[in-house]
């Protein structure tokens, strides 16, 4: 599958996996930027893509990230009709401020397929075993 991208600006690098069949591709930071504990910023990659029909992008945390320095990503979807920067909100859930450089990986782009669905409005759905009650756990 191919994805049609364009740089914004010459900061903008094309994202990238660091071995051909990892599940995501690395989103690069175009700024410089500390990140205080407690803190989000928007980073802007600089890249906007158009996704092909059936399929969306997520920005996703980079795990060593999260587990080293208690950085996370929020929420940022590119739908097949968003064409524009594709941004990184960051925040940093530590207790040190985390500093970003220009060209530093922050964060992954998955790409994944997405159903298109007509909703229909129905009485009372069928009950199953987990019903309402177990509203906020599956188990234990």
């Amino acid at each position: 599958m191919k994805i049609q991208f364009v740089k914004l600006t010459d900061k903008a690098l094309t994202p990238s996996q660091a071995h051909r069949f990892d599940a995501a591709y690395d989103l690069h930071a175009t700024e410089d930027y500390t990140l205080q504990p407690g803190e989000r910023h928007l980073f802007q990659t600089n890249i906007a893509c158009l996704m092909p029909e059936g399929y969306y992008g997520r920005v996703a945390p980079r795990s060593g990230l999260a587990y080293k320095y208690g950085i996370d990503v929020l929420a940022w979807v590119v739908d097949r009709s968003y064409t524009g920067d594709i941004g990184i909100i960051l925040i940093n859930f530590g207790e040190e401020p985390y500093e970003v450089k220009t060209g530093d990986r922050i964060a992954q782009f998955i790409i994944e397929t997405c159903a298109q669905v007509d909703w229909e409005e129905v009485e009372s759905l069928e009950g199953t075993a987990r019903g309402e009650w177990a509203r906020w756990s599956s188990g234990k």
